[in-house]
């Protein structure tokens, strides 16, 4: 098994109040998949890995705090300012409350095409994400899709 990988993540949440299910389970589903199959490497520490990542926002800036697997070293921290995601979140979570009130009452077809625009949008973020770490962190599409739904959840105020 690579050693470019993450094999321990956690989120600060000292800020968040509370989560609906479906935000939870999206939570739970990220990191997950994140541990099953992943492609993350430390530019200039690629011997470093399996990393530990903590995800935390801090004044504006979500904090890719990335550790050695024990926790004990830190190799880098990589603040990443959120003003130019502010657009895809909002949009972002604007989507996902209609496709959410869609399952409930929307047609199928209505529920595909909100869940179109749903996934387009999730990749937009993941896109952008991937290439501002770029100098910093080498990683693959999915494993920025899923980095993505984290940072949009440590969006989440209660």
């Amino acid at each position: 098994m690579s050693t470019q990988r993450i094999v321990k993540i956690a989120l600060d949440e000292k800020s968040v109040v509370r989560r609906n299910a479906d935000i939870e389970h999206e939570r739970k589903v990220a990191i997950f998949d994140i541990l099953e199959q992943n492609h993350f490497a430390v530019v200039g520490h690629e011997e470093s890995g399996p990393y530990s990542l903590h995800l935390s926002i801090e004044d504006n800036r979500l904090v890719f705090d990335i550790r050695s697997e024990d926790d004990e070293t830190e190799l880098a921290r990589v603040p990443l300012p959120v003003i130019s995601f502010r657009r895809i979140i909002k949009d972002y979570f604007h989507v996902c409350e209609s496709y959410f009130d869609a399952i409930k009452t929307g047609s199928p077809s209505k529920i595909e095409a909100i869940d179109m625009g749903r996934r387009g949008l999730h990749n937009e973020g993941s896109e952008l994400l991937k290439e501002r770490i770029s100098d910093k962190v080498d990683t693959d599409f999915d494993t920025a899709r899923r980095l993505f739904t984290l940072m949009c959840i440590l969006h989440i105020r209660g």
